[in-house]
């Protein structure tokens, strides 16, 4: 067991989150005389800095830093708690997230057993909120015709070697052979430094026993603003050089373009998709899916030709 572990969670305006966070990470059964949880703050203009300030005073035996990021952005943030952090092995956290009580302790294990610089597990993504549309979200962003072939939102039977993962369990060393994240990346940040880990010859190990629980926005609107985000930021980065998407990345902007063609199979593949899960587990559910679905391949597919133009 290293002598210690530093965890970074980077944050902005978290306040309906952050505390559900940090009381994951409280009930960890990982030694808290070995942990130190520095929660880099990108100026909230919300609750955030008081809460984890009052959090702090309540739960001593838990060592927290709350430190500003006056740039506000997430690659700024991890790469501040990468330099204020002490210990040889370092955990990005989520504050959107919530984690179970081995979660740490298996990190820790895998990562020293397998040889892997990079060990993370998988996502089990819960709604925020009890109503259809937040719960219709987190179906979309569990299926595969939601998700893609992403491995850690999806699960796995058995561990595997992967591109990347959710957090992630970092060797301190690998920061100092591949570099800190890319500060122009303002989003994809992690997607980008594990290929650039993967091309240094580095291993990135999924574990499925490791299990966090993500919860994603609840409203039809925030979450087409957010996939058209994610969109974006998987093409512009081609302004200044950066490649790191892979084929199912590019999927939604496939759609886009082909859109007059594409528009009736894919009508019929979510109809199908949706039917199989409203007949499973809500009937309810095959009258909104069709447009979540929509709105998560259309609204990251737009971002991404948006992030074309832009980086022409």
């Amino acid at each position: 067991m290293p002598s210690f572990i530093s965890i970074i969670i980077p944050c902005r305006n978290e306040d309906k989150y952050i505390k559900g966070c940090l009381d994951s990470i409280l009930e960890q059964d990982f030694p808290k005389e070995n942990l130190e949880v520095l929660v880099i703050n990108g100026m909230s203009e919300d609750k955030t800095r008081e809460i984890v300030e009052e959090f702090k005073i309540k739960n001593l035996k838990l060592k927290i830093q709350l430190i500003d990021n006056p740039q506000k952005f997430t690659p700024f943030g991890l790469n501040i708690g990468i330099k204020a952090s002490r210990g040889e092995i370092i955990i990005r956290m989520d504050s959107h997230a919530g984690y179970q009580k081995d979660y740490i302790s298996k990190c820790v294990k895998y990562l020293q057993e397998s040889g892997a610089d990079n060990v993370g597990g998988v996502i089990k993504t819960l709604p925020a909120k009890n109503t259809l549309t937040a719960r219709a979200i987190a179906k979309v962003l569990s299926h595969p015709f939601g998700a893609g072939g992403s491995y850690f939102r999806l699960g796995s039977e058995e561990p595997r070697w992967v591109d990347t993962v959710f957090g992630g369990c970092y060797r301190r060393e690998v920061f100092s052979r591949v570099g800190l994240f890319n500060e122009k990346m303002i989003r994809s940040q992690d997607i980008e430094f594990n290929k650039r880990l993967k091309k240094a010859g580095g291993k990135i190990l999924l574990q499925p026993d490791i299990v966090a629980y993500y919860y994603p926005q609840t409203e039809f609107w925030k979450f087409f603003r957010h996939n058209f985000t994610d969109g974006f930021w998987t093409i512009y980065p081609l302004k200044f050089g950066v490649a790191f998407f892979s084929l199912r990345h590019l999927f939604p902007l496939i759609f886009i373009i082909t859109l007059p063609l594409s528009i009736w199979p894919y009508i019929l593949l979510s109809l199908f998709f949706s039917a199989k899960i409203a007949l499973k587990e809500d009937l309810r559910y095959f009258f909104i899916l069709p447009f979540v679905f929509f709105n998560r391949h259309f609204a990251y597919g737009l971002g991404s030709l948006w992030g074309l133009v832009k980086s022409l």
